[in-house]
């Protein structure tokens, strides 16, 4: 099951519990655990896509903390009104329930914790989002799944009635060159898709003849097509036109249409990471700049596609490449509306030094610079930047996620477990004094919550009240044989719902 495995007796008591079920009218009753969630605009990785948690379905795959895919098995949605915390970092900020899990690496308030070299040390767990804190390291998993393809198929067929468009063929290499030309085209192509005028337009500042000529190089060399070039000195801009209907209509399949609405299908985000580099290329030197001659050198890319801007951060991720992005509002300058955008920032030495080979742009740092993000084989390690708390009153959501139970949000990964566990007591009398005749338990939950559950009852029935509250969370793990760190959590839910049963009790019984 992932990074963790499940003991035989936690299995055992999740397959066939002993204690599940209900007491009517119970002696006592406790219940712990809240179900966590996020609001419902937040948005989780679906695919190579970021979808909005209230929008996702049943059986969908999303990301996981592990870098790969998981099926959705269950929506759950909730009212809640009370506080939310809100947290930020260098890809974006959350907003969700107090309780929920958050993969990340607590770091100590002591001097020494200020290098990363002592950072790297302490272990990585699943933290209540209430109990991390600014400089706290999150992890975030970099894309695992890789899938070459050699070549494409142009599956959009020419109109009967195209009787200008050149034919092209119907089978082309995906190599460098195409993916090149997917970049020009994400950062500065357009379709016009209308009959008897449909073709693609690429809009560059006039100074750019590097991409006019590789466009140019590219079209004939895999299209066999000719393009065709307007010069406009008093806008700065030149204008690439591939006039064909068929390549323009595949093109749109592929890619969408509109600024806002571009994005890159799974198939080009699952190629191998060396390849996409083709495409970074692209990207970047369609929409984005290297400026190395200010203070702090710098690589930046904007966009006014929220998926474009990361799927980005998932190539450049893969790139062993640390982004930032920031979210530009809608403004207007100059008598002029800009919509909203969202910039990614590449700053850090190391990361700037890998972008510029992929650019084939010279660099040569000097000195030394602090580094607060580093990469493993499988996370970004990145700092909490930010953290502060709101009130709210509406619907939130939760997921429930096949084998490995998490899921990857813009920022942050998250543990689906929305543990409750209701716990049920009937109380006797023997000579000892009051004992726990029954007891009974109902749980939302994974595996480990539902073990835990049936062990704190067998190990509180027949118990005398006394004896029953010194049974801890500790307890429970060693009983259940290996209960995995990152569901250590599950053994407090325990604990707590079998001391807030007993106090019920004690409270009716003083009424």
């Amino acid at each position: 099951m992932g990074e963790f495995s499940y003991s035989k007796e936690i299995l055992k008591r999740f397959k066939k519990p002993k204690y599940y079920g209900e007491i009517k009218n119970p002696d006592g009753f406790g219940k712990a655990g809240n179900p966590n969630c996020l609001l419902p605009e937040e948005k989780v990785h679906k695919n190579s896509e970021a979808i909005e948690i209230s929008k996702l379905e049943k059986n969908q795959r999303i990301l996981t903390h592990l870098g790969g895919y998981e099926e959705i098995t269950s929506k759950f949605s909730r009212k809640y009104k009370g506080e939310t915390i809100i947290l930020k970092n260098k890809l974006g900020k959350l907003n969700l329930t107090p309780e929920h899990l958050i993969y990340a690496i607590s770091v100590p308030k002591k001097i020494k914790f200020n290098m990363n070299k002592n950072k790297k040390k302490l272990i990585p767990a699943w933290y209540h989002a209430e109990q991390l804190k600014k400089r706290d390291i999150i992890l975030y998993p970099k894309l695992k799944k890789e899938k070459d393809i050699k070549h494409m198929k142009i599956n959009i067929s020419k109109s009967k009635w195209d009787f200008k468009s050149k034919k092209i063929p119907n089978k082309i290499p995906l190599n460098s060159e195409l993916l090149k030309l997917f970049g020009y085209f994400l950062s500065e192509g357009n379709i016009q898709d209308k009959p008897c005028k449909t073709y693609i337009s690429f809009s560059l500042n006039i100074k750019e003849n590097d991409i006019v000529e590789d466009i140019k190089i590219i079209s004939k060399k895999l299209f066999g097509l000719d393009v065709k070039i307007d010069e406009r000195p008093k806008n700065k801009t030149i204008i690439v036109f591939l006039y064909n209907a068929q390549l323009a209509r595949w093109f749109k399949s592929l890619f969408g249409n509109g600024a806002c609405y571009k994005k890159i299908p799974d198939f080009i985000m699952n190629l191998p990471k060396q390849k996409q580099k083709s495409l970074i290329f692209g990207l970047w030197k369609g929409d984005g700049y290297v400026n190395l001659n200010r203070k702090g050198p710098r690589a930046g890319y904007a966009t006014i596609s929220y998926q474009l801007a990361h799927q980005i951060k998932t190539l450049l991720l893969r790139q062993n490449i640390v982004p930032s992005i920031y979210e530009e509002k809608e403004k207007e300058s100059n008598g002029i509306k800009h919509k909203k955008a969202y910039r990614i920032h590449v700053g850090q030495r190391d990361s700037l030094k890998r972008l510029c080979n992929i650019l084939e742009t010279k660099y040569n740092p000097k000195g030394y610079e602090t580094i607060n993000s580093w990469f493993d084989e499988n996370y970004l390690y990145t700092p909490i930047t930010d953290k502060h708390i709101k009130s709210y009153n509406g619907k939130v959501f939760n997921i429930e996620v096949k084998n490995i139970h998490s899921f990857v949000s813009e920022s942050f990964c998250l543990h689906n477990c929305g543990d409750m566990l209701y716990l049920y007591l009937r109380i006797g009398k023997n000579k000892k004094g009051e004992f726990i005749k029954d007891i009974k338990f109902k749980t939302l939950g994974c595996p480990a919550a539902i073990a835990v559950s049936d062990m704190v009852c067998e190990l509180a029935k027949g118990k005398t009240i006394k004896e029953a509250k010194k049974i801890t969370n500790k307890l429970i793990a060693d009983k259940l044989k290996k209960l995995p760190t990152i569901k250590y959590h599950c053994s407090l839910l325990g604990e707590e719902a079998l001391r807030n049963a007993i106090k019920d009790y004690e409270k009716k019984k003083s009424l």
